[in-house]
């Protein structure tokens, strides 16, 4: 399935979000009908978290009330994406099935009284989860209304429970094939913790210091697993029933204890819920950051912003607001980036419940706001945009992530502190974007040869075949940065032996890097071409490369800092330290200039991100956004979508899409 099955289905991209009929009244349903006419709305997410409602006592439905709301919605021209509402199971199941709630590390068995009190692994809420799915299914299939399914929201509840070890040990089994097995893998000769049988194998729980390493890599693989096949069993449950669309919204980065690449491969169209984590141009870049990773996880194909914050910025302890245009601005940089269309959490802002002042499109103070006003301007502006539909985004450029890495570098007993593994793709991907490089996120096993760069900033674990696979890259005339602590271990989470990285990689890099040496927290270095760096550095030598910058203090004084190597037909660069924001930025746009890369639409202002959607048919269509102070004038006019005109000038903090010749 594909999503042109959902923007057929709607004529053009989606616009709408999340909608709660059940929290408000008769003459608030007739108002919302008018105002999601107004506003352009024609894609609602429905029945969410509405589960004691939908079967208030066991095995008892009551669907009247979800009848009407759907008949009501299709009389009035608004499809539905009906969900079920598995993330939040109702109080009568917790007091019925108190084991099917979830444990911490701690032991602590939590209880009802938020969203997401389950544990995956219980079978009554498996049961449970599968029973609901169908029954919605088997009612709603064919109603006119009904345009994709839904499973669940966000997945990411952890559990420690037995019903998790039991299934944990059973994943186990199937991956490791013995105990000896798993004892080789997971080193249990340290420390005494050898198995001599499977019931004495646990999840990661609470202990005195340090857990294995590789005990808690395979947890995390393991949960991903046990998630994934909990959506499969409501996604066949619907499909026994409906051939429309079934997908899950994918989450903040770190969230979700998930491998999102194989989730991809799972859902008809991947969906994500995107709140930007910084105002301003930050929370653009921020944007581009989560729409790559979403049409990555896709496969390049069209996907779908399921959710996003009208008037929402998280920034650390505090929740600031959009600033005017953003919302449009917002809405664009996701489409500009192969989203199917813009949908928001939530339509209108409740009055009462643990997120009454999360943002919405109809907001506390109704329709007469600035936030309304903008939000159906937006509405108009995508509803002119359907000839995008279908339509995606090539890039020539490559931050890799990997999930192994990623759960790697979260272990005990790692050298700092301060290694972040989402933070480095981020400053990575912030780099190409400042660069105005249209950039893919790619998995370090698959065929990169589309690629003319390749940033690794964050391959702490590397498998054999990642390390084969980038040697071959390299070899085969890509251009690959690969950046401090990458290769340190293989994929039992073992450090690697006769020095780091991986001796493929080793080969195409043409270095060997023989000890690590974190910085202290005020340090910092000079490095011999006149950059700065700090948090890390790397006693290594070079064995083929030339260095690029050395180290110019301390022990590591002459010794290479950054390096560049010859391989077959490409380049393998080297970076052993944390380099400034400035001087990253300026050796990412070096490279990238070096491979031939640069924005979609040249001759802009660094100020104007360019995106280019394509058609198979050769049409293309350039998405331009100006994050800039200053009117910006074309290179040459051209149709713009937006105001249905020829455009010559784009306004500050104007957008534009425009179709290319």
């Amino acid at each position: 399935m594909t999503t042109h099955r959902l923007t057929d289905r709607l004529g053009g991209l989606a616009f709408g979000g999340d909608y709660n009929p059940e929290q408000w009244d008769a003459a608030t349903w007739k108002e919302d009908d008018e105002l999601m006419h107004r506003a352009g709305v024609n894609l609602v997410t429905v029945g969410v978290f509405s589960w004691a409602l939908l079967e208030p006592e066991e095995g008892r439905y009551a669907f009247d009330w979800l009848d009407a709301h759907l008949d009501r919605l299709h009389a009035a021209g608004v499809a539905v994406d009906l969900a079920t509402p598995t993330a939040s199971p109702p109080p009568w199941f917790t007091l019925a099935h108190p084991e099917a709630m979830p444990v911490t590390p701690e032991g602590v068995r939590l209880t009802h009284g938020s969203r997401d009190t389950y544990c995956l692994a219980a079978p009554a809420y498996r049961e449970a989860a599968r029973r609901i799915a169908s029954a919605l299914a088997e009612r709603y299939a064919d109603h006119p209304a009904v345009a994709m399914w839904h499973v669940h929201n966000e997945y990411a509840t952890l559990c420690h429970c037995e019903h998790t070890a039991a299934a944990f040990r059973d994943w186990l089994r199937e991956r490791h094939g013995s105990l000896d097995a798993l004892n080789e893998a997971w080193g249990t000769a340290f420390w005494s913790q050898r198995y001599g049988s499977w019931e004495q194998v646990q999840p990661p729980r609470a202990t005195q210091w340090h857990g294995n390493p590789g005990r808690s890599v395979d947890f995390s693989r393991f949960f991903s697993d046990l998630t994934l096949a909990a959506y499969r069993e409501q996604r066949d449950a619907i499909r026994a029933h409906s051939d429309l669309p079934v997908t899950t919204n994918f989450m903040l980065p770190g969230y979700q204890t998930l491998d999102l690449w194989a989730f991809g491969r799972e859902v008809d169209l991947v969906a994500i819920d995107h709140y930007p984590c910084a105002p301003g141009v930050d929370a653009a870049a921020d944007t581009a950051f989560g729409a790559d990773r979403a049409r990555s996880f896709a496969g390049g194909r069209p996907w779908l912003l399921m959710e996003q914050g009208t008037n929402t910025v998280y920034a650390g302890d505090r929740t600031l607001p959009k600033e005017p245009g953003d919302i449009l601005r917002h809405s664009l940089g996701h489409v500009a980036r192969g989203s199917e269309g813009a949908l928001f959490f939530q339509w209108r802002q409740s009055r009462a419940g643990a997120e009454f002042f999360h943002s919405a499109l109809v907001p506390h103070a109704g329709a007469d706001s600035r936030v309304f006003r903008e939000a159906a301007a937006t509405g108009a502006a995508v509803g002119r945009l359907a000839e995008l539909a279908g339509s995606t985004v090539h890039a020539r450029a490559a931050v890799l992530h990997d999930s192994d890495a990623w759960w790697a570098m979260n272990v005990n007993g790692l050298p700092s502190a301060e290694l972040d593994y989402h933070g480095s793709l981020r400053r990575a991907h912030r780099a190409l974007w400042d660069a105005r490089v249209t950039t893919d996120f790619a998995h370090p096993e698959q065929d990169l040869s589309r690629y003319r760069l390749v940033v690794a900033p964050a391959l702490f674990l590397l498998s054999d075949a990642g390390a084969a696979n980038l040697r071959a890259y390299v070899e085969g005339g890509g251009t690959l940065l690969v950046q401090p602590f990458s290769g340190a271990v293989d994929e039992r989470v073992q450090a690697r032996l006769g020095g780091y990285p991986a001796a493929p990689l080793r080969e195409a890099l043409g270095i060997r890097v023989e000890e690590y040496r974190p910085l202290a927290a005020d340090a910092e270095l000079t490095l011999s071409d006149g950059s700065r760096a700090r948090s890390w550095s790397e006693s290594l030598r070079t064995e083929g490369a030339e260095t690029v910058a050395a180290y110019t203090d301390g022990t590591l004084a002459g010794l290479p800092a950054l390096t560049r190597h010859a391989f077959g037909a490409g380049h393998g660069w080297y970076l052993s330290t944390r380099l400034d924001d400035a001087a990253y930025a300026a050796l990412v746009a070096a490279l990238a200039a070096a491979a031939g890369l640069g924005p979609d639409v040249p001759g802009l202002p660094a100020a104007v991100e360019s995106v280019t959607r394509r058609a198979g048919d050769g049409r293309r269509w350039h998405v331009l956004i100006n994050h800039g102070s200053d009117p910006v004038t074309l290179p040459e006019p051209a149709h713009d979508l937006l105001t249905g005109g020829p455009l010559a000038e784009l306004a500050p903090g104007g957008c534009a899409v425009l179709r290319a010749h």
